[in-house]
């Protein structure tokens, strides 16, 4: 891809799955708030945060190992990289229970593509890990996943490029989500089915 063209972070697919104008808000108006579920984020990933590369029963442990494609214009870090001879496996960390989320399987496929650029070894698998229950969840990098993370990667361009913030979901999700102090989503989606009545109404009267 083009030179000029800033890179992505890998963070934002995540945050663009979950949740298009909280990914906004974050990488394009640069607002991030803290609550006890990113807290508790943070604390799980603290072990892995720092830099480190150890062998366990023969396979060497990266943390927080570096990534990026050019390809893709994407950049960040790995939370941890096991090398099974010479085959990157990735492994995301997170702080909730096993569960099945499209948003975090697309940072690790996208974490994938790039550690296959990087090393030139086809990455099939990887893992993420929920500290909650301790356990690990596998995910198969399928070819529609590695389309999802392109076309996702696209549509996050196209959003910093044109600066707009998408409208809010005003759903559960925004229950669990630190910016929604600065989102008010059920203030701007009240507003919005206002104009929508208003609008209506004018259409059946003219």
């Amino acid at each position: 891809m083009a030179e000029d063209i800033d890179p992505i972070m890998i963070s934002a697919l995540e945050h663009y799955s979950y949740c298009p104008r909280q990914c906004a808000l974050i990488h394009v108006e640069q607002t991030f708030d803290e609550n006890l579920y990113t807290l508790r984020g943070q604390a799980v990933h603290k072990r892995v945060d720092e830099p480190k590369v150890e062998e366990q029963a023969g396979v060497r442990i990266e943390r927080a190992l570096p990534l990026w494609s050019k390809a893709l214009g994407l950049v960040g870090k790995a939370d941890v990289v096991e090398f099974h001879g010479e085959t990157p496996y990735p492994v995301e960390y997170k702080h909730g229970p096993h569960r099945e989320q499209e948003h975090d399987d697309l940072q690790l496929c996208a974490q994938a593509l790039c550690l296959e650029e990087m090393t030139g070894k086809a990455v099939l698998r990887g893992a993420i890990y929920h500290h909650s229950s301790r356990k690990r969840r596998e995910v198969a990098l399928t070819l529609e996943l590695r389309a999802r993370v392109v076309e996702v990667t696209q549509a996050i361009r196209a959003m910093l490029v044109s600066k707009q913030l998408p409208p809010p979901v005003n759903d559960k999700r925004c229950t669990k989500c630190s910016l929604q102090e600065t989102c008010m989503p059920a203030v701007i989606d009240e507003g919005g089915r206002a104009e929508t009545i208003v609008r209506d109404l004018f259409s059946v009267h003219s």
